[in-house]
């Protein structure tokens, strides 16, 4: 979807939930808050603000009082532009931390108590004092209409703001702690997604894909045809806001190109005669619950939804981007690492003298190589080099180069399969030189692929791959 589509859409989001807020605050309307400026330039602007979250922090008026109170704060936070929130995110981080002192006091209590029971209760007011007011502030926006899409709005923006602004990881923290605890895989329900569901939601699913940009509502309706399924998890305090979901086709064999996947005219398959699900695009819908993680529990818990509903699925595969492999390959151009064999390098300079390696990079870096049939002498050194970066890993931690096989040897998958030419779009082209991965899910072998990587740092990998490298 164009960036203008999107941009009305989380326009018109926005400009609803500050209305909300705005009813909601009632008789708060009257007050001086809602004269502040966009990116509290004036001088009394963040005096103004502050007052209101002290006002938030009492316990006076009732409940009703106390949600009017968050509501007019949070109406503010809306109202404000980027400079402004940041402002408003740095005011609440720096007036509404742990007191210090109290901190130190209760330390000092708790390394000087006499017994079990003046221990235990040093220990609690320890507890108590080390949770700043801010998240006390940050909890009561959970009660407002869409108060947790808020919060998780509100965490984006501040790992944005972490690089230029790292005296905001103290309230960062808060609120990652926060959703942790409300957003616990036992709390979310899988749901799948039909060309049925209400218009918002097939358009949130536009906005939020990540891997394929879906071009049309034609496209959309393609890729929820019978052959086809979409999954995503959801809590019941955002029930209209997808947090994660996955497109899968329902085919024979083990599919190895998106294009082909995503072709509006190629006949319906019959999903009763399917005997592989491809999971082709997992995307993120909320940047803000990031490092929040159930995208492994939402593979697992697909997988059983189609096992039980078409028995006759024997493999469960990816179809998957590789996102780093075209920078990667370029560094190591760069750094002299790349080392072509003597077949790849009489292919690529057809008898005559030169760099083959040179010549590689030259072929990449032409606009429309891939649809040059002369380019077919890049199939053999790209695949294998696609296979060298798959199964190299990072020095310092040991997980794969690649954040999407990261993940997916997470959940324990193994490297299956690669790809020539497997996306053929701009984006594929510019990322990884078109090739894609298919990354299988053997359902008994799962846990034992899940401990190889994580507990010995060993990418699973068929022979096929391997071999690959060894050649």
């Amino acid at each position: 979807m164009s960036d203008i589509k999107s941009t009305s859409f989380l326009d018109r989001a926005l400009r609803n939930l500050k209305g909300a807020w705005g009813k909601i605050a009632g008789p708060q309307k009257d007050h001086d808050l809602w004269a502040i400026s966009a990116d509290l330039s004036e001088d009394d602007d963040e005096i103004r603000l502050k007052d209101q979250m002290q006002a938030c922090l009492g316990d006076y008026g009732g409940e009703v009082s106390a949600r009017a109170r968050a509501a007019a704060l949070g109406h503010a936070y809306l109202a404000l532009n980027a400079a402004g929130r940041l402002k408003f995110l740095k005011l609440m981080t720096e007036s509404f931390g742990s007191d210090p002192v109290a901190v130190e006091q209760a330390m000092e209590d708790v390394l000087h108590a006499k017994d079990l029971s003046g221990r235990q209760m040093a220990e609690t007011k320890l507890r108590h004092v080390l949770e700043p007011p801010r998240t006390r502030l940050l909890t009561q926006f959970n009660a407002l209409p869409d108060g947790v899409k808020f919060l998780v709005d509100m965490r984006s923006e501040l790992v944005g703001h972490l690089k230029a602004n790292p005296e905001l990881k103290g309230i960062e923290d808060d609120l990652k702690s926060l959703l942790n605890s409300w957003f616990d895989i036992g709390f979310l329900e899988l749901r799948r997604i039909t060309w049925n569901a209400p218009a918002a939601l097939l358009e949130k699913l536009m906005v939020y894909e990540a891997v394929h940009e879906i071009s049309s509502w034609d496209d959309m309706k393609n890729r929820l045809g019978a052959d086809r399924r979409c999954f995503a998890f959801f809590h019941p305090r955002m029930p209209d806001e997808p947090l994660i979901f996955v497109w899968v086709a329902l085919v024979e064999g083990i599919a190895a190109n998106v294009g082909e996947l995503l072709d509006e005219k190629a006949p319906e398959q019959d999903p009763e005669t399917a005997d592989t699900a491809i999971f082709y695009s997992i995307s993120n819908a909320q940047p803000g619950l990031r490092g929040i993680s159930f995208g492994d529990f939402l593979i697992k818990r697909v997988v059983d939804s189609l096992r039980r509903e078409l028995p006759a699925l024997k493999k469960f595969a990816t179809l998957s981007p590789l996102p780093g492999f075209r920078k990667w390959l370029s560094g190591q151009i760069k750094l002299g690492e790349v080392v072509l064999t003597d077949d790849e390098t009489k292919a690529l300079l057809a008898g005559d003298e030169g760099d083959a390696v040179a010549a590689l990079e030259s072929r990449l870096s032409t606009p429309g190589w891939h649809e040059d049939d002369g380019n077919s002498v890049l199939k053999m050194p790209l695949t294998r080099l696609c296979a060298q970066y798959l199964l190299s890993q990072l020095p310092n931690s040991g997980t794969a180069l690649d954040s999407v096989a990261h993940f997916h040897l997470t959940n324990g998958s193994r490297v299956e399969q690669i790809n020539w030419l497997a996306d053929t779009s701009n984006k594929g082209l510019e990322q990884s030189a078109g090739m894609m991965v298919n990354y299988l899910y053997e359902l008994e072998n799962i846990e034992a692929n899940h401990e190889t990587y994580r507990g010995a740092g060993t990418v699973s990998a068929s022979s096929a791959v391997r071999n690959l490298i060894k050649s």
